[in-house]
């Protein structure tokens, strides 16, 4: 079933079916913080198509969901942190409204907000990633739609949905359907292909360890959960990484259908100060047993991102 979403404009306009792009590096307008971001940057060769993660479902709008647990799904610097953390902390401590604010979009008591911070894991997106961020205006929340750049700094939560982008300290919540035909705002980034969105959906069961690849070198290493970093150690290519090139539209996944969001087309500008009032999230509730799921075979491609 199709979910409608009014999206509304900073001049309090609607903004229907609207989704903004927004760049690794940008803040965009109506930010909750300064940046945290330590590690943040757009793909070497952002002309390079994504292939689609091992074990993942291709919706019919073009949209490719993957599973947080995907090993590769993200990437980063080993024992570089993508995000202080800490910092995070600090600004949000010495602004109770946005944390009153940020903690009403998380599903958690504004008291939880360092705990639940430091409960994350800094990491990169590796593909451009459609979610509903939120900036802060006018004393409260506003959510939109967009699609984060590949390189772009994120915290994910225990099932590896992003909850954080770190350039702007707002909180994020997976997509939602907009009415009719997504209009992105915003200018494109060079590769940028509405194709090649992807969703992610969080994992079945906790992640205990994120498996990622280094973007520069290309190397393999683990990040415990919530962990900054200081005890990431190398590992081995996993059997069917989602890295290389596509090769075709990607199969069902056994685990049934994925999230709603509608793909992005290609379109014009930049972000706003925060449309509609985005609706609070569900606190993680971590699973029985830190199991990692087990990554299905690799079939096939699709994917899209500021």
């Amino acid at each position: 079933m199709l979910v409608t979403v009014f999206l509304t404009r900073p001049d309090g306009t609607s903004g229907a079916g609207e989704v903004f792009l927004q760049r690794a590096a940008s803040k965009g307008k109506a930010p909750f913080t300064r940046s945290t971001a330590e590690d943040s940057s757009a793909p070497a060769s952002p002309s390079a198509a994504p292939v689609t993660p091992s074990g993942d479902s291709g919706d019919s709008d073009g949209t490719t969901s993957v599973r947080g647990s995907a090993p590769g799904l993200y990437g980063g610097s080993r024992s570089v942190p993508s995000c202080d953390v800490d910092k995070q902390i600090g600004f949000l401590r010495g602004a109770p409204a946005k944390a009153t604010a940020f903690a009403g979009v998380e599903g958690i008591e504004p008291g939880a907000v360092p705990s639940y911070l430091r409960s994350l894991t800094a990491v990169q997106l590796r593909w451009d990633t459609r979610v509903t961020n939120h900036g802060f205006a006018h004393g409260r929340a506003t959510g939109y739609q967009a699609v984060l750049q590949a390189g772009t700094a994120v915290l994910v939560d225990s099932r590896g949905v992003p909850r954080v982008r770190c350039a702007c300290g707002n909180p994020l919540l997976p997509p939602v359907a907009v009415k009719g035909t997504p209009k992105t705002v915003g200018e494109p980034w060079p590769g940028y292909r509405s194709s090649h969105v992807v969703v992610v959906r969080e994992s079945a069961t906790v992640v205990p360890v994120f498996v990622l690849v280094d973007p520069d070198s290309g190397q393999w290493f683990t990040r415990p959960r919530g962990d900054n970093g200081s005890t990431d150690a190398p590992t081995t290519t996993p059997t069917g990484n989602p890295s290389g090139a596509p090769t075709g539209p990607p199969a069902p996944s056994a685990e049934g259908p994925a999230a709603p969001p509608t793909s992005a087309p290609t379109g014009p500008s930049a972000p706003p100060d925060g449309p509609t009032p985005g609706g609070p999230g569900t606190p993680d509730t971590p699973a029985p047993g830190p199991t990692t799921e087990a990554p299905a075979p690799d079939t096939p491609e699709q994917p899209p991102a500021t």
